[in-house]
């Protein structure tokens, strides 16, 4: 549709009657309604046709003496004018062209009719018949759908047939001559009105018509934004983590059906934070952009889907038939990647330009039922890569014996984390947008070996979740997060990430109840955190122990909006408090494109009710942009790093104390 043509149509329609039509608007009728006209003609030229022809019968009772010639005359012209119109209509000329030959077949019919019939030696019969003239002047001004300058003009012509053979034939009688007149001049005007006022109402009807096509195709268009919006990253302009997680689980399912392998790639670009600390974001932003495109072009020559994660992690998905492929699928990445050359003069290695280090996983490799261990498992290979000097591809070996015995070591660990002291949790500040103070806290859970290095949460997690663990482990980070920050006054508010393992726990609920009772920590001070996902709807457990939080006091917050399955339909299933918008859109606003869709973001958070959160703030201007967009809250290395809970009791004690209005703890 052009520009502006919905405010064209609402002046054509609040414009008076004889006013002259938008010769765009005027235009653009004539051009959808030729089929309409076509039709119209085909139907009506057939039917007024076959009853021109029938009236033969009124032929040999009212004017006999000429019956078989008007007969012969009513055959000819009635057959020419349907085959005539048909053969237009087949040849495809304009529809203005096929009324111009319907009203002249109209006129050429009624003209004969009205010659035979003043031939007539039954002059009193004859007078009445001449009364049937209207049928042609009603027929043709209502019946056919014809413009309404080409009805005056075809109605005209036709009254001055009649008039000519009215007075030569009649002029006798000035009463017959008043009567049968008036009678005609009537049925011209009264009729030509009608056609006028059907024209005008066709003519409305299309503008209406047409601007609720344009409202359904704006409409179409925003819900296409939106769909964008909901499954595209904005800087890189990849999948996001909703659509990835999509066809991740669409590639299994052909995997567990139909036997169609195919691997996991997970990427990570190598030092990337001290890129951006080295160059700025802006060319941190340029830098994951120019990655992207470099990495879906190696891919073309596969079937692939390819998105990012957030940060500076990437996934791939590529179908193949063995490790040899997966393997040259990955190491043309890693090499796309480097041969960018983009300098990098802060690593810490040799290596002065941007690469990658790359886990992959193949589907053939994982006995599991699960897709979340093929994920795992890429994501143990990438974690080899990293420690093993990064810029290189790892696969995942199920016959490799260090591969074999992580699960048990992280097991082993998971077991006696909380009693030998190898886990614990760190706070990083969440502030208020307007007065900048700390008014709570995210809690994160760490691991550490039994050798003293840190183990990944994208690692531990999943394990702990598969094997129950995540139980204990969960109701530890709510009694700690309770214990260090809550009940020492530190902030008012702590929030708790919980997945969905435990919430689909039966007792969920009652063992938080229990450990606010412990803790004598109020409800309304604990926050527990659900990330976005398919898992949440639908899942009646999940919903139930979500209702019983909410009715014990505890704030409800979904995090990661935007990223994971579920989208607005999960903000509508459940009653959110608050809903933290996703890093990725925040890291896209140094784009201008970037920058609307964090605003449409926040918008559609703001619509839905809940309090707004804003995370990964990481320079002040991401600040600046999230306080002007009137957000709640604020989170990111920018406003505090995560830290021990001493810490940031020393931090909130330095700071101006305020009413505190939200926090969170994520383990």
């Amino acid at each position: 549709m052009a520009p502006g043509l919905a405010e064209n149509i609402d002046a054509e329609l609040g414009k008076r009657w004889y006013s002259r039509r938008s010769p765009a608007l005027a235009k653009l009728y004539e051009e959808r309604s030729e089929c309409t006209h076509w039709q119209d003609a085909r139907i009506s030229s057939r039917i007024a046709g076959i009853v021109y022809i029938a009236f033969f019968f009124t032929d040999l009772i009212m004017i006999r003496d000429v019956a078989l010639y008007n007969i012969a005359a009513r055959f000819i012209i009635g057959l020419l004018f349907i085959f005539d119109i048909e053969a237009q209509i087949r040849r495809g000329v304009r529809s203005r062209w096929v009324d111009y030959q319907c009203a002249f077949g109209i006129v050429a019919a009624y003209a004969t009719w009205m010659w035979f019939s003043s031939c007539s030696v039954y002059q009193v019969s004859a007078s009445y018949y001449l009364t049937y003239g209207i049928i042609f002047i009603i027929g043709q001004n209502v019946f056919f759908n014809f413009r309404f300058g080409l009805a005056v003009m075809s109605s005209s012509v036709m009254l001055g047939i009649f008039i000519v053979f009215l007075v030569s034939s009649f002029f006798s009688s000035i009463e017959y001559v008043v009567g049968i007149g008036t009678l005609y001049v009537s049925t011209y005007t009264l009729t030509l009105f009608v056609n006028w006022k059907l024209n005008e109402e066709r003519y409305r009807v299309f503008l209406n018509s047409l601007r609720a096509e344009i409202r359904q195709e704006e409409a179409t268009e925003r819900g296409a934004a939106l769909l964008r919006l909901s499954t595209t990253d904005a800087l890189t302009g990849l999948a996001n983590r909703r659509a990835i997680d999509e066809e991740l689980r669409a590639y299994w399912s052909n995997w567990q059906t139909a036997e169609k392998s195919f691997a996991v790639i997970l990427i990570d670009v190598d030092y990337f934070k001290r890129y951006n600390d080295q160059y700025g974001h802006q060319r941190g932003d340029r830098c994951l952009i120019a990655v992207a495109e470099a990495m879906k072009t190696s891919a073309t020559q596969s079937q692939y889907a390819l998105g990012r994660f957030g940060g500076e992690e990437f996934i791939l998905l590529v179908r193949c038939q063995t490790r040899e492929h997966m393997a040259l699928v990955a190491e043309s990445v890693r090499q796309a990647v480097e041969d960018l050359a983009i300098p990098h003069e802060q690593r810490p290695d040799p290596c002065f330009v941007v690469t990658v280090s790359i886990g992959a996983a193949f589907s053939r490799d994982i006995t599991s039922t699960k897709v979340e261990r093929l994920v795992t498992e890429a994501d143990r290979a990438l974690y080899a890569a990293k420690k093993t000097g990064r810029n290189c591809v790892k696969l995942f070996d199920r016959d490799d014996p260090m591969e074999i015995n992580l699960d048990d070591s992280v097991t082993d660990l998971l077991r006696g984390a909380i009693a030998g002291g190898h886990v614990a949790m760190v706070y990083q500040p969440i502030r208020d947008a307007r007065s900048g103070q700390i008014v709570g806290a995210e809690a994160l859970m760490r691991l550490t070996g039994f050798n003293g290095e840190s183990i990944s949460p994208a690692v531990f997690i999943p394990i702990a979740e598969r094997t129950g663990m995540i139980i204990e482990l969960g109701r530890w980070a709510i009694r700690t997060a309770c214990r260090e920050l809550i009940a020492k006054n530190c902030v008012g508010m702590v929030s708790v990430n919980v997945s969905v393992v435990q919430l689909s726990t039966p007792s969920f609920a009652l063992s938080v109840a229990a450990i606010l009772r412990e803790t004598d920590v109020p409800p309304h001070c604990l926050v527990v955190e659900v990330t976005e996902g398919l898992q949440i709807e639908g899942n009646l457990d999940v919903l139930r122990t979500l209702r019983e939080l909410r009715t014990l006091g505890v704030k409800i917050w979904l995090d990661d909006f935007g990223t994971g399955f579920a989208g607005l339909s999960c903000v509508r299933e459940v009653a959110f408090d608050a809903v933290k918008i996703d890093r990725s859109f925040l890291q896209a606003t140094e784009t201008e494109r970037g920058a609307q869709m964090f605003r449409n973001i926040v918008g559609l958070v703001r619509n839905v009710g809940c309090l707004t959160i804003v995370e990964g703030i990481e320079t002040h201007d991401q600040q600046r942009l999230s306080a002007d967009l009137k957000v709640d809250l604020l989170q990111g290395y920018h406003l505090g790093k995560p830290m021990a809970a001493e810490v940031l009791r020393a931090l909130v004690a330095a700071e101006t104390v305020v009413p505190r209005v939200g926090t969170t703890a994520s383990a």
